[in-house]
């Protein structure tokens, strides 16, 4: 859509087609080892977003706090959408506490004049994706930054760009958590079952976006080898933040998505790439250390890793996505 269009007509099939727009853009959302844990409903005027418990990580995530975070995620981006088509919509986030899975409401109020932000976003995210591989470009500014800090305090959510000896502790926390799922069968199991190797059809991390060998990288992640050429460069130029918030509750972990989704969003259009770290916040034990990087004011939701990397050097390749049948009513 062209950025001076008008908004569209206000009749019922003109919103039916917008709110089914906007939930084909949001299963573009980033999720947690790609698992697209969202079920969208539409019901005439409106969305309801629900979580969709069978893709679902139950032995590494049995709070569900990574799959609603993932959910906050699609929201935002149906949000962006709706923007960008021109229409005006209210959110109301955990509409009925009777329905733990029932995430979200979205209805649409009015016709409004097409964000030229929100076109725009619906640009990077077509084009956003998910880079394991070491940064090697140069630092991210403070411009770049405050950007993203800006985008992601938007959502009601914090960021907290950690500090070197920060980055040290959290590394610490990562591999102590490495360690401890190595000698824990069914956590490697359900890794293994959404991470390369054979998947879900449509779902889970492909062994083409995963590095061929173990990236030298600041942070341990815990993918096994894949087939995506990587530099044996270290990422030393890396940026590592802090998404956490108020609580630790259901409706936190839904804004964090949210904010997840603004932070990347706002990235991308900076050619800024975002790697979400998630190992030291599944466990409650680390979770708490990494807390304590924040001296326990707000609930960490997950760790970012920022750069930036060469323009010429060609980008991984996307993660698969469910067909539209699957998670639209």
């Amino acid at each position: 859509m062209p950025l001076n269009a008008p908004a569209r007509p206000s009749g019922a099939q003109a919103m039916t087609s917008a709110l089914a727009e906007a939930a084909t853009v949001a299963g573009y959302a980033p999720s947690i080892h790609n698992t697209q844990p969202w079920r969208w409903r539409l019901t005439g005027t409106g969305l309801d977003l629900y979580l969709e418990r069978g893709r679902v990580l139950a032995v590494t995530d049995p709070d569900t706090r990574l799959a609603t975070l993932s959910c906050g995620a699609a929201l935002n981006h149906a949000r962006v959408s709706l923007a960008a088509q021109g229409w005006h919509a209210t959110v109301t986030r955990i509409p009925d506490p009777t329905d733990p899975d029932r995430l979200a409401h979205l209805h649409i109020d009015e016709t409004a004049p097409v964000d030229p932000d929100a076109v725009h976003r619906v640009h990077a995210i077509r084009h956003r994706h998910t880079d394991r591989r070491p940064v090697t470009g140069a630092a991210v500014s403070r411009e770049d930054l405050h950007a993203i800090t800006t985008a992601v305090e938007a959502e009601d959510t914090w960021l907290h760009i950690l500090r070197p000896e920060q980055i040290l502790d959290l590394a610490a926390a990562a591999d102590h958590v490495q360690r401890a799922e190595a000698a824990e069968p069914a956590r490697q199991a359900n890794l293994a079952y959404w991470t390369g190797g054979t998947r879900p059809a449509g779902t889970a991390i492909p062994d083409t976006a995963i590095p061929h060998q173990t990236p030298q990288i600041t942070v341990p992640g815990r993918d096994h080898p894949g087939q995506l050429p990587t530099s044996a460069e270290h990422d030393q130029t890396a940026t590592f933040a802090m998404l956490h918030g108020h609580d630790d509750e259901p409706l936190g972990w839904l804004r964090a998505g949210e904010a997840l989704s603004a932070a990347w969003l706002t990235a991308a259009e900076r050619g800024i790439t975002v790697l979400p770290l998630s190992v030291t916040v599944e466990v409650a034990g680390t979770r708490e250390i990494v807390r304590n990087l924040v001296a326990g004011l707000g609930h960490p939701y997950l760790i970012l890793r920022l750069g930036t990397s060469d323009p010429h050097d060609a980008r991984p390749p996307h993660a698969p996505r469910l067909p539209v049948a699957q998670t639209i009513e």
